[in-house]
């Protein structure tokens, strides 16, 4: 992964960040037919990420192969206007705030039913954690819930390298990084704020 070593995550801080990443992540392998790339929610487990995808998804059919895993995190446009620089000098241009991860390994996939049984359900536990009702896989028929089953593959990716990117102004001087961080929590937009906050836990 390219990037200013300001921004560049030990391999240590980068397996950390993912053990708490929760959102969607975007699968890509490079097989017969050219690139793939299949957006779908994945835990880790041990050294493993897992998930499922669609029977009808041709992505699953490169397996085995080297597959890249990106988990995208808070992102968002910063506007030369808010650095302090700009005003003094003039000497600024736009560019992008974001975090990402990036995890290497091996793919692998999986039909037993009882195996994707447990993969749907430890995916429904990390995302209903803490509502109010928890939906949990046996809420759902059996037999709706065997058909939809027949209906996915699980895939396995063995984590071979974790690397990581936030890239959140820490190469700008201070009043600038300061200048961004309140202009972007004082957007109406969720996505500036998210970076906002970021900005701050990493400062």
């Amino acid at each position: 992964m390219y990037g200013h070593p300001k921004h560049l995550l030990s391999e240590e801080e980068a397996r950390a960040a993912l053990k708490r990443f929760d959102r969607l992540a975007i699968l890509v392998t490079n097989g017969a037919g050219g690139l793939v790339a299949t957006h779908l929610p994945l835990v880790v487990q041990g050294e493993k990420l897992i998930g499922h995808v669609a029977r009808a998804n041709a992505h699953w059919r490169e397996a085995p192969c080297d597959a890249l895993v990106i988990l995208p995190g808070a992102e968002t446009y910063v506007s030369p206007s808010w650095y302090e620089t700009k005003q003094r000098t003039g000497r600024s241009v736009p560019t992008w705030n974001y975090e990402t991860l990036h995890v290497s390994g091996r793919l692998t996939i999986y039909e037993e039913p009882e195996r994707l049984r447990e993969n749907v359900a430890a995916l429904s536990a990390r995302h209903e954690t803490g509502r109010n009702p928890e939906w949990k896989l046996e809420d759902a028929p059996e037999d709706y819930v065997a058909g939809l089953l027949r209906g996915i593959v699980g895939v396995e990716i063995a984590i071979a390298r974790v690397e990581g990117k936030r890239k959140l102004s820490q190469d700008k001087p201070e009043a600038d990084f300061a200048g961004v961080v309140a202009a972007l929590a004082d957007s109406a937009d969720p996505r500036d704020n998210a970076v906002a906050q970021a900005m701050t836990s990493e400062a």
